[in-house]
């Protein structure tokens, strides 16, 4: 029901919101009020944040799926030198109150791994793919090559990556998440067919994000 990455954070929200509340109760009455009020939206937005609901695989080789909830921000073309010339880029803006949890976007192995200090802008500003902190990930098959960054945001100061290299690792299962507000961006190689469009919400290993050709298994 919640994420095992967020286990340890909403401890500690949990002991200093109770922590706060019994406090409050020997202050005056206006004070005390507004602070219990505070500690108990506090509770229920972690317990909300850190919610993992179950998802349902898309079950198809071709298909490469959302690794996030959230909403496509910007799709364009882009050069890269994991997935090659003319691939696809497509960003996701995760706001405080989708589902954080990330998950896998393609079968396949753990190639290259890469983790970058970095500034905390905006997560809706463009400038914070390549500024910001973020965790790299390229993943490949004998087909394709996908690759996808966790980036972080304003007030995402967490990213969490339980990857490694050379794992292998299937399209729609869970690998990290990053706290409190963050974009994931995907690139797709030239040879992928884009299924949504900018403003398309999507839900992380059900939204098909790109179509392989010719693959079926």
């Amino acid at each position: 029901m919640f994420a095992r990455y967020g286990r340890t954070t909403l401890t500690k929200t949990l002991l200093l919101c109770l922590a706060a509340f019994f406090c409050a109760l020997l202050l005056p009455t206006v004070v005390q009020i507004p602070v219990m009020t505070l500690s108990l939206l506090m509770v229920l937005f972690s317990l909300y944040f850190f919610r993992d609901p179950s998802r349902t695989p898309v079950g198809n080789a071709s298909a490469i799926v959302a690794p996030a909830d959230g909403k496509v921000l910007l799709i364009r073309k882009t050069d890269h030198p994991f997935t090659g010339k003319n691939s696809t880029l497509v960003s996701i803006f995760m706001s405080p109150f989708n589902v954080h949890v990330n998950r896998i976007p393609i079968n396949g192995r753990v190639t290259h791994l890469e983790y970058h200090p970095g500034k905390f802008l905006m997560a809706f500003d463009h400038n914070s793919m390549s500024d910001n902190e973020r965790m790299d990930i390229g993943i490949e098959n004998t087909q394709s090559k996908v690759f996808f960054s966790q980036v972080s945001g304003f007030l995402a100061r967490r990213i969490v990556c339980h990857l490694t290299n050379d794992q292998n690792v299937r399209a729609g299962e869970k690998f990290g998440m990053i706290k409190f507000g963050s974009r994931l961006d995907i690139i797709l190689p030239s040879q992928a067919e884009i299924a949504l469009e900018e403003g398309k919400k999507t839900r992380a290993g059900e939204t098909v994000v790109a179509r392989l050709p010719n693959i079926t298994t």
